[in-house]
């Protein structure tokens, strides 16, 4: 087994993802090359600068704008919004491995038997007057609802019944995302815009224990390095428990599929996809790399165990949306700050869309980092073309502290 410095072992998965040296994924293709490398992105509707699949996209992607990946899904549709961890996008090409997760949506809505019929009115409205949203479709009342899959909602007693059914018919696979405004989902026939052969394609994998063992290597491969241990990089793995993510490790580490490494500091073996040795062999090179300064998404793949993050970078993140107020240490929506191998800080920075602003609120240095004239340099070119990712065409500082960067 091999054994790697803690600088070697955060160089692979930083190469591994885009994040150090010079770019590896550019403009469009880019971007969808990523997201099949991944696996899949998770997707927020939260827009406080950048949704978090357009934020992760941006911190790798060269020459990357938010009209790149909505082009992707709603033009080219090579990836599709649907759940996988969590609310997620992933390649169009999936959607067969996911017939599971659609088959139990059409369990879970027999339990509502109004449904049926409130589908057919919903079916035949939208193929006659194309895409709508809930305030669109011309159905009155509510219903008694509760979503028949947890990843899609989950909704509690009497519920709005546009809102419900066109919520089951896109769970079920009848409807997907056609386009969003905002953050409201409007919605459109499955058939009118993926293949025929890819939407009657059967499950690949019908047996369970081989579906989590897909998707545990697919998540592998989304992380770069994870541990066998309980982790959110899991979530959405339907009832996975630690001995069968136990047995799943061991038949995939026999079958050559993923090769153990181990990390000075680390007690834990850690593991990556056997396809990405070759960067491992490279990595124990020692070679250079240009550091690059990059904001990430809050809930970055790169960033999806917390817990190896801190073991590897001594980096303690948590995104703290959901903390009230006067509990936050930092902020509603803060990035971290990458610069180089190491995580420097982190910011909060809102884009005020009717000025074209891009208020900084914040920026956080992390111990022990220096605010040397070439990292404040760093994080205001970074600064600069991320007020242009988000259409801003000025800069404000709210505090002092970040005023040092202009």
């Amino acid at each position: 087994m091999l054994t790697l410095t803690n600088k070697q072992a955060r160089q692979f998965i930083l190469l591994k993802h885009g994040l150090l040296g010079a770019h590896k994924f550019i403009g469009k293709q880019g971007a969808l090359e990523f997201v099949r490398q991944a696996g899949c992105i998770q997707f927020d509707p939260v827009d406080s600068c950048g949704k978090n699949a357009e934020l992760t996209l941006q911190s790798r992607v060269k020459n990357f704008t938010k009209q790149t990946l909505s082009e992707l899904l709603y033009t080219d549709r090579s990836l599709v919004d649907f759940p996988d961890k969590n609310l997620s996008i992933f390649p169009t090409e999936d959607w067969p491995y996911f017939q599971r997760y659609r088959q139990a949506a059409k369990d879970g809505g027999r339990n509502f038997p109004e449904l049926e019929e409130l589908e057919k009115q919903a079916i035949e409205y939208i193929r006659i007057n194309g895409a709508v949203s809930s305030d669109d479709l011309p159905m009155q009342g509510s219903i008694h609802w509760h979503s028949s899959i947890h990843w899609s909602g989950v909704w509690n007693g009497n519920t709005n019944a546009a809102r419900a059914v066109l919520e089951q018919l896109y769970s079920t696979g009848v409807l997907i995302i056609h386009h969003k405004n905002g953050s409201r989902k409007y919605y459109d026939l499955a058939d009118k815009y993926l293949p025929a052969q890819l939407l009657d394609s059967p499950d690949p994998l019908p047996d369970d224990f081989a579906h989590k063992k897909w998707r545990v290597l697919r998540r592998i491969g989304a992380v770069g390095l994870l541990w066998n241990r309980p982790s959110d990089a899991w979530l959405n793995i339907w009832d996975m428990k630690s001995p069968e993510r136990i047995q799943i490790f061991k038949e995939l580490l026999s079958e050559g599929k993923i090769l153990a490494v181990q990390v000075e500091g680390i007690s834990a073996e850690l593991y990556y996809r056997a396809e990405d040795h070759p960067l491992l062999e490279t990595v124990l090179e020692n070679r250079d790399y240009k550091p690059r300064c990059e904001f990430l998404a809050p809930l970055d793949c790169f960033l999806w165990d917390r817990k190896l993050i801190k073991a590897l970078f001594g980096f303690e993140y948590s995104w703290e949306i959901y903390t009230p107020a006067p509990k936050r240490k930092y902020g509603f929506y803060v990035l971290p700050i990458l610069y180089g191998d190491r995580f420097a800080g982190r910011i909060e920075a809102v884009c005020q869309s009717k000025t074209n602003v891009l208020l900084v609120k914040n920026i956080w240095y992390e111990d022990g980092v220096r605010q040397t004239k070439k990292l404040l340099s760093e994080i205001d070119k970074t600064l600069k073309r991320f007020a242009r990712f988000n259409q801003c065409g000025s800069i404000q500082f709210e505090t002092p502290e970040c005023r040092k960067l202009s």
